[in-house]
């Protein structure tokens, strides 16, 4: 279970950082401030999406799901964290 776990857990990760570049392009083509702030500023990503819902719809939606995988292999790498060991 453990390793099913590990499995979601990277393809989950994967998928969020594709879909977080994904509203990142999409803040920097609304302006270069909404960009740069949405890079270092926290949750301001969070802002721009409730605020251009329209646009980020999709992206954000994709990147809630793939958050959902990646939290279920987390807690399934959690549950199944002694079955590697080799005794």
């Amino acid at each position: 279970m453990g390793t099913l776990g590990m499995i979601l857990m990277v393809v989950g990760g994967i998928a969020m950082l594709v879909f977080g570049i994904q509203l990142l392009i999409i803040a920097f083509k609304t302006s270069i401030g909404w960009g740069l702030a949405s890079l270092f500023i926290p949750l301001v990503l969070f802002i721009f999406v409730a605020m251009h819902w329209q646009q980020c719809k999709t992206p954000f939606l994709r990147w809630l799901l793939a958050a959902v995988v990646y939290g279920v292999g987390a807690g399934m790498s959690i549950a199944g964290g002694g079955s590697m060991s080799p005794m």
